[in-house]
């Protein structure tokens, strides 16, 4: 009987590693399969179709998000322009309508230069958005109604909006290596299609998602570069920054975290300064709404609120929603340097940005798109994926219902405040329930799938198996941090972790580790 080969007989290609195969390890992708035919088998010919998993997943992402445009054709026939109420009812909301002729786009106006006749005097979006706003502007015939006007404008938008989900999707789905499907988390995220075109915030997460890919691929100045141009688009993706400086701090990466920052810094002056120059005002106006802005929806201190007899004073929750921020920063470079393995990069960032919207004063529905490809990346087990994901969608329904009910007059048709209070703490314990197993992740690595399949952080670049080179509590003492035969000095030990499955099977084929370092790069195995 012919044995198995050993590895010291098997040639490896490590440009080409074994795929994870999602039917094998997760439950729900298994039973999901059984609708396009079951698992995948051992005989199975992987790799030898045209349809690779960029392209299907690319495919799975378009229809998913056509999908979510037919939900949005009752407000886009009618509903918009025609009822208060009647584009709640529907749950067929969108910004981007009304922001037309609102923002003076409609008139031609030029964002943060020109002076509005409305309740807001200047745009007040981050420039690289109002950038994006305008160039769908261009592409809007100023001829017809203005409702038409608006219908194709939120087209044109929808069209340019579908560019970026795409970019999303693929972005995911080359992230990890070796588990490309679990970009289908994100293509098939159910929160994903009906918020897409609430607004546009799926422009930063694909410049995001976009950074997230360049890091790991080692290439931290256009890591840097495209982090800082999300952050012209939407503020939350400079949270990422945090996280990324303690792993670093942890793994002795000074200069690519210099490189990295340097980027964002760079490319977000670059868009930011003349327009901060030209039009302060106009520039401005995004930072003093953002911190202007009451209570408002989705949050719990609104639930707060609402239980009190006078409203909460707006200053007092910018600063406790800041102090509560800064304690999750805290908390979470705290996780980070005395984890036992150190974190995954996904993981932390998904952590972060989580934490920012648990404590901010206000949640927006389309704020989800911020979180879902954090969490493919962080978390790709579909069973806690899914849990969140309905979680959401129950929100989603609850803000609209909510709305409907307030603007429904005597009729009171929707969802009573006590109920919409309901939907809010949904959210917030679907949101802090992925958070835990993720921290759960952490601090058991082996409960983490990617880990579990072999890899060490295939999101973390240059931090990918790297040593640790500052770490505190236990995870300085612990002996079985230590290399082979290497002695417990009192210093905080150099640790080998994670070397893939392909990657040991060619080392020991080879004698050599697959891929080349840099000259200061501790880790020999890191791919590029």
């Amino acid at each position: 009987m012919c044995g198995m080969p050993s590895a010291e007989t098997t040639h490896v290609n490590p440009q080409q590693p074994e795929l994870v195969r999602p039917t094998t390890e997760d439950e729900v992708a298994a039973v999901g399969s059984e609708f396009i035919g079951g698992p995948v088998g051992r005989r199975a010919l992987l790799g030898r179709s045209w349809w690779t998993p960029v392209r299907v997943i690319a495919l799975v992402m378009l229809g998913m998000f056509a999908l979510g445009m037919v939900q949005k054709f009752p407000c886009y026939d009618g509903a918009w322009f025609y009822g208060a109420s009647s584009q709640y009812t529907h749950a067929c909301y969108s910004d981007i309508p009304h922001l037309y002729q609102g923002r003076g786009f409609a008139d031609g106006l030029v964002p943060y230069f020109d002076k509005l006749s409305g309740d807001m005097d200047y745009l007040e979006y981050p420039v690289l958005t109002g950038v994006f706003m305008e160039v769908a502007a261009w592409l809007t015939p100023g001829s017809g109604t203005i409702q038409h006007q608006e219908q194709v404008y939120w087209m044109v938008n929808a069209g340019m909006l579908m560019i970026c989900a795409v970019i999303i999707a693929v972005c995911v789905t080359r992230t990890h290596r070796r588990r490309p499907w679990d970009g289908l988390l994100v293509a098939l995220a159910p929160a994903f299609a009906l918020t897409a075109t609430i607004n546009w915030d799926l422009f930063a997460v694909a410049l995001t998602a976009a950074a997230m890919l360049m890091w790991s691929r080692g290439r931290a100045l256009a890591f840097g570069v495209l982090l800082g141009l999300a952050t012209a688009a939407k503020l939350y993706p400079v949270l990422i920054l945090g996280p990324l400086f303690v792993l670093c701090w942890r793994a002795g990466k000074w200069r690519a975290f210099g490189t990295a920052l340097l980027g964002a810094a760079g490319s977000w002056l670059i868009v930011n300064l003349p327009v901060m120059l030209l039009a302060p005002e106009g520039w401005s106006k995004f930072y003093t709404f953002s911190q202007e802005r009451g209570v408002d929806f989705g949050s719990f201190w609104l639930i707060i609120s609402q239980h009190m007899d006078t409203p909460l004073d707006t200053d007092v929750v910018n600063t406790l929603a800041t102090a509560l921020m800064v304690l999750s920063c805290l908390g979470v470079a705290a996780l980070t340097l005395t984890a036992p393995r150190r974190p995954r990069f996904a993981q932390l960032a998904f952590l972060v940005v989580a934490a920012f919207i648990l404590t901010n004063k206000v949640y927006s529905p389309q704020y989800v798109l911020w979180l879902i490809p954090l969490a493919a990346l962080a978390r790709p087990k579909w069973r806690d994926f899914l849990i969140w994901q309905a979680c959401e969608v129950a929100y989603f329904l609850g803000i609209w219902l909510y709305l409907a009910y307030t603007t429904s007059g005597d009729k009171h048709q929707g969802l009573p405040t006590e109920g919409y209070q309901l939907a809010i703490a949904v959210h917030l314990l679907g949101t802090l329930y992925l958070c835990a197993v993720v921290v759960r992740d952490i601090w058991l690595p082996e409960r983490d799938v990617v880990r579990r399949a072999g890899d060490d952080d295939p999101s973390g670049g240059v931090l990918d198996g790297a040593g640790d080179r500052f770490v505190v509590g236990h995870a300085a003492l612990a002996p079985w941090h230590l290399e082979q035969g290497q002695e417990h000095d009192g210093q905080p030990p150099t640790v080998d972790w994670g070397k893939a499955p392909y990657e040991q099977s060619y080392e020991q084929s080879h004698g050599r580790a697959p891929h080349d370092a840099d000259p200061d790069d501790t880790n020999p195995y890191r791919a590029p």
